[in-house]
Order: structure tokens, then C-alpha cells, then sequence
């Protein structure tokens, strides 16, 4: 079997890998957050295309949804956790009396990474995935912790040592049974896709209203929704 590997769709999907890559840099080696911030959302524009290119040019492959898995590990996996951390260790400093609190907060930081690698994992080998996800999809995790960087970095946000708990539940989050509705159309009416329309016009009012500081709440509000979906659904059954 001939394996193509220089594909639009695999670029696409390295460019994702890159923007990562650079990101991890930027937050580890440099502190910068705010770059962090651009290059996750343009890693995650990149994230969209690369599926929808494949399908536009029926150039779907095996190695294509692998790469994807290994791409979306560097920059909605290890991106955030290194994200956390850095806000951890820049607030921990009110720790410093219990050095064992620190290692554990740190610990903690990097679980995100942990359970990232298992959400791609399942996602590879779950056949009821492809019009809605179980668990939090791991760029809007990603989004939401290097939002909270860029907040603290630009907009005076305080992030104190509970950004280490918080990466824990989110971690959580993202192998949790919870059913999330996903923005994939297969039509355009209205009827099918009444939370996704809802969902879309309250995140751009948000956007206008709020700026950047509105990716945290739009993050939260979709688990928020996605939650009570899926309680209201699994009563009914």
C-alpha cells in the first residue's frame, strides 16, 4: 500500500503540530502567554481545515486521522498543561512553607497532558464520535487555560494556586461519559440544529461584548450546556 504523506490535509495537520510546538516554546522557555494564546487558536483553525479539506478532497487516510491524534496531542495536550503550570508556579509562592504542596500542584498541571493523550486515544477507536463527542474535546480545554494565561498576562487576571485542582477536574472532564454536542451541520436548517445556532449567536455576542476574556465563559457555558443536555436526555431514557 502506497502511503502518501505530503497531502493538503497533512500539512494542514503539521501546521497544527507547529503552532503547537512553538507555543509549548513560548510559554516554557520564554513565559509569553499571549503568544501562547494566538498560536493555540491558529493551531486549532488549523485543526478545523485539515478534516474539512479532507473531505472536500475526498483525501480522507488512515495516516491523516493518526497524525491529527499525534498533533492535537502537542497543542491541545501539552500546551495547556505547560500553560497551568506556569500560572501555578508563578502563584505558588504562598506554598512555599509545604514544598510537598508545590511537587503536588505540579503533578497536577501535567495530569491535563495524562488525560489528554487517553481522550485522543478513545476518540481514534470510538465509532460514536462522529456527530457528537464523549468527554470534553481537548481544543476547548486548550482554549480555555491559555485564555486564562493571556487574561492574567494582559487583563490583571489573579490566577491562584487553584488553577492546579481546576487542571485536574477539566482533566477529568475530558474522559468523562458526558455527551457534548459537536458544530458539525449536516444540514443548514434550523430543526437538528436549534443548540448549535443558540450556542453560536449568545459565543459571538459574547466575543463582541467581552473580547478575549470571552473564550473562558464560551468554554464554560458549552460545558454548561453540554451537561444539562446530557442530564435531560439520559432522564428521559
Amino acid at each position: 500500500m502506497k502511503i502518501k504523506l505530503f497531502t493538503i490535509p497533512n500539512l494542514l495537520t503539521l501546521s497544527n503540530l507547529l503552532c503547537g510546538s512553538f507555543a509549548a516554546v513560548s510559554v516554557l522557555e520564554y513565559g509569553n502567554l499571549t503568544t501562547a494564546f494566538a498560536l493555540v487558536i491558529t493551531a486549532a483553525v488549523f485543526d478545523f481545515f485539515d478534516g474539512f479539506t479532507a473531505r472536500l478532497l475526498k483525501c480522507s487516510s488512515p495516516i491523516g486521522g493518526e497524525l491529527d491524534s499525534l498533533a492535537d496531542m502537542i497543542s491541545f495536550g501539552l500546551v495547556p498543561a505547560a500553560v497551568a503550570y506556569t500560572l501555578f508556579k508563578d502563584a505558588s509562592l504562598s506554598l512555599s512553607v509545604f514544598p510537598w504542596m508545590v511537587d503536588l500542584g505540579i503533578f497536577l498541571c501535567f495530569t491535563i497532558a495524562a488525560f489528554s493523550a487517553l481522550r485522543l486515544a478513545k476518540f481514534n477507536i470510538d465509532e460514536t464520535q462522529h456527530t457528537e463527542f464523549e468527554g470534553l474535546p481537548t481544543p476547548a480545554n486548550s482554549l480555555l487555560f491559555v485564555s486564562l494565561g493571556y487574561l492574567c498576562e494582559n487583563n490583571g487576571l489573579e490566577v491562584g494556586w487553584w488553577i492546579a485542582p481546576l487542571a485536574l477536574v477539566m482533566g477529568m472532564m475530558l474522559v468523562s461519559p458526558v455527551r457534548m454536542f459537536a458544530l458539525k451541520f449536516k444540514g443548514f436548517g434550523w430543526q437538528g440544529n436549534q443548540i448549535r445556532y443558540i450556542f453560536m449567536l449568545v459565543s459571538l455576542l459574547l466575543a463582541v461584548v467581552l473580547g478575549a476574556s470571552a473564550v473562558p465563559v464560551i468554554i464554560l457555558l458549552y460545558i454548561l450546556i453540554s451537561v444539562v443536555r446530557w442530564v435531560m436526555i439520559r432522564s428521559k431514557k
